[in-house]
């Protein structure tokens, strides 16, 4: 008894040295087979699982993690920065990768900024973002190169985007959109109010080797120098501003148009601009001043609600005659795939950014579209050969029904700047 006694205990360091090891394995082999915690939402940041973004704090979250920023996100829900409760917003520094903003909101964007550059939502962009709102974004900046979506625009696609009630500042470079695009914006637009001191627009500030296209502003632009409507100053021949418009109001020094300020080099082609336009010297209605690098070709400007007789260039036209089609017509512009028009109502307005509930004149949802709507509740004829029952029938599913008011009621008041 005493010899098996002994040989227990001689044993039993060696039994808890296995005994330890098989635990600290079977540990290791849990910790390892446990899931990894979800970053955002979910996804793993891949083009076919994108990184999903449904709150406020996991918007913030894409910031504080540079590692993140040549990935793919999608916005899964309309979400409120005050949601925040006070915290600084973490600027998403240099992004390359992808946004969709999948046609939702980000209200109440708050960043006030001492960067010598770059400040918005995005501070450098040089990857695709497209299908995202802005809205009442203020951006207070004391550099360069700030807008409420992006500060600077490195080579990048924007589609689909807008920024609306804008309260946007900063020193040079500013837009309502975007401080400095290199890049390609496309169907976007603007309002509210930006200032700054020079090359500030009520889109894009400096455009420069960029193009806008199909895009408008309906910001009041405040500046000294190269103050434009939809954009600052356009340089490099590569830049082009093209089926565009601008209705804020512009105020200046130099180089102030209602719809550029300069035209340094690039093309300004079928615009127009409606906004009254206020400067001293290299004044326009549609454009301030044009070097001899640059061009403006089939655009117009109001000469009445601008209070500008003349422009660098472009052709004005009365208030009236610039709510005539043949106006326009008589230039090429194409009223079937890019341009729509209430005639004697409204000016030209792009027809892919017209809102889907927007169904009669004038322009915007309102009343008149809700009675219009209302008279084509439960139609379940509708084709395109009815114009999809007027239009009433948003989802184009053959019936106007309440997944077409659910729509209807998303876009209530929209257009009406």
């Amino acid at each position: 008894m005493g010899g098996l006694s002994i040989g227990f205990l001689r044993s039993a360091p060696h039994k808890s040295i296995k005994i330890t090891k098989l635990l600290l394995l079977y540990l290791a082999v849990c910790l390892f087979a446990w899931p990894a915690q979800a970053k955002y939402e979910g996804g793993t940041g891949s083009a076919s699982d994108p990184y999903l973004i449904y709150t406020a704090e996991q918007m913030n979250e894409i910031g504080a993690n540079s590692g993140d920023w040549n990935k793919n996100f999608k916005l899964m829900a309309n979400i409120n920065m005050d949601d925040l409760a006070g915290a600084d917003f973490n600027i998403i520094e240099t992004f390359n990768g992808i946004f969709d903003g999948n046609d939702c909101t980000i209200s109440n964007l708050s960043i006030s900024s001492a960067l010598a550059e770059n400040t918005g939502l995005f501070g450098t962009f040089g990857g695709e973002i497209s299908n995202l709102g802005l809205l009442k974004p203020t951006i207070i900046a004391q550099g360069r190169n700030v807008g409420a979506l992006i500060g600077f625009v490195n080579h990048g696609i924007i589609t689909n985007c807008y920024a609306r009630g804008v309260v946007v500042s900063g020193s040079n470079n500013v837009g309502g959109l975007i401080g400095l695009n290199t890049g390609r914006v496309i169907l976007c637009f603007s309002s509210g109010s930006v200032s700054g001191d020079a090359y500030i627009g009520g889109l894009t500030g400096l455009t420069n080797d960029g193009t806008v296209k199909q895009c408008y502003s309906r910001a009041n632009v405040i500046g000294n120098r190269n103050v434009g409507g939809l954009v600052g100053k356009t340089t490099n021949e590569f830049s082009e501003v093209m089926n565009c418009f601008s209705a804020g109001a512009v105020d200046g020094d130099r180089y102030v148009g209602g719809l550029v300020g300069q035209v340094e080099q690039g093309r300004v082609y079928k615009c127009y601009s409606s906004g009254s336009v206020v400067g001293r010297q290299d004044v326009g209605g549609l454009t301030g001043f044009i070097r001899v690098l640059g061009n403006v070709s089939r655009s117009f400007w109001d000469t009445q609600t601008s209070g500008q007789e003349t422009s660098a260039g472009g052709t004005g036209k009365t208030t009236a005659q610039m709510k005539q089609m043949n106006t326009f017509l008589s230039t090429g512009w194409d009223f079937w795939a890019t341009w729509t028009i209430c005639e004697d109502i409204n000016y030209p307005a792009l027809l892919s950014l017209i809102p889907a509930a927007d169904l009669d004149c004038p322009d915007g949802v309102n009343f008149i579209d809700f009675a219009l709507f209302a008279s084509q509740w439960g139609r379940d004829n509708c084709s395109p050969s009815n114009g999809n029952c007027l239009g009433a029938d948003i989802n184009q599913s053959g019936i106007v029904d309440f997944w077409d008011l659910e729509i209807f009621t998303q876009h209530w008041l929209e257009g009406i700047d």
